[in-house]
């Protein structure tokens, strides 16, 4: 897929990896996997000293980069500092998002209906989910398809979080990143582009759940390691031609993926 160098012993050798959102939660646990692995990462995050932080802590063949998906010009930058590090890059997670605690800290005991919700809340949240997934992957597919290949997994939630009320906006901004990538996969049908889907397949101990949720929700609450085997999947010789599906993770079994 790449002009990247194998490394003894790794199993995804050396492929090159941008991962939005990479500095806790889902992000962290799916950079550290693909790195383990043997994929090469650029970790980024709003906060760049968080981003030089993980990195140090994974290693040499992972690199930080500040990133607001947001922000065309930020993403520009970002997708220019892969290109001068590695010559491309070969797979997009689009994982970046922010969680209903910041316009309702209380939102599974005390659920907030959709008009009392503020327009910047809104924007915030649909704009670092649905936006930054739109810019991201508009700034890498011209240069994977001028390179012959290149893989995108857009991290998503479960149906009925996108639609279970008092979920306003963090239910729909999941509902548009699946519209959007399968719009996407459409438009890159037949190309040597592939567009995937994956979800951890219920919540998970992020810290996105308030402290005050009910202890059975807490208890059903999913190890964020559960993304690791299917991101490393999607990233390997094994995934290759594997476009338009979506994985739950915590179904997931490499045996029959």
């Amino acid at each position: 897929m790449s002009s990247s160098t194998s490394t003894p012993g790794s199993e995804l050798n050396g492929i090159r990896v941008l991962v939005t959102g990479a500095t806790s939660g889902l992000g962290a646990t799916m950079t550290a996997a693909l790195a383990e692995a043997g994929a090469r990462v650029m970790v980024t995050g709003r906060d760049q000293a968080r981003a030089e932080q993980a990195a140090e802590e994974l290693g040499p063949p992972v690199i930080p980069c500040r990133l607001d998906v947001r922000d065309e010009r930020s993403v520009a930058a970002c997708v220019a500092r892969a290109h001068d590090a590695w010559g491309g890059i070969d797979m997009l997670v689009n994982n970046a998002g922010i969680g209903m605690r910041t316009v309702n800290p209380r939102f599974l005991s005390e659920p907030q209906p959709f008009w009392e919700v503020t327009p910047a809340g809104f924007r915030d949240v649909v704009e670092t989910k649905v936006v930054g997934c739109f810019l991201m992957a508009r700034a890498v597919v011209p240069p994977m398809l001028r390179q012959g290949g290149g893989r995108i997994v857009n991290i998503s939630m479960n149906e009925r979080t996108m639609v279970r009320g008092g979920f306003v906006p963090y239910g729909p901004s999941g509902a548009g990143v699946e519209a959007l990538s399968r719009v996407m996969a459409a438009d890159l049908a037949g190309g040597p582009v592939t567009v995937n889907i994956l979800l951890p397949g219920g919540g998970t101990r992020t810290g996105m759940v308030p402290d005050d949720a009910p202890a059975e929700v807490r208890a059903r609450l999913l190890d964020p390691a559960v993304m690791a085997p299917p991101i490393v999947w999607l990233a390997s010789d094994q995934a290759a031609g594997v476009h338009d599906r979506r994985i739950v993770a915590n179904e997931f079994d490499p045996a029959t993926p």
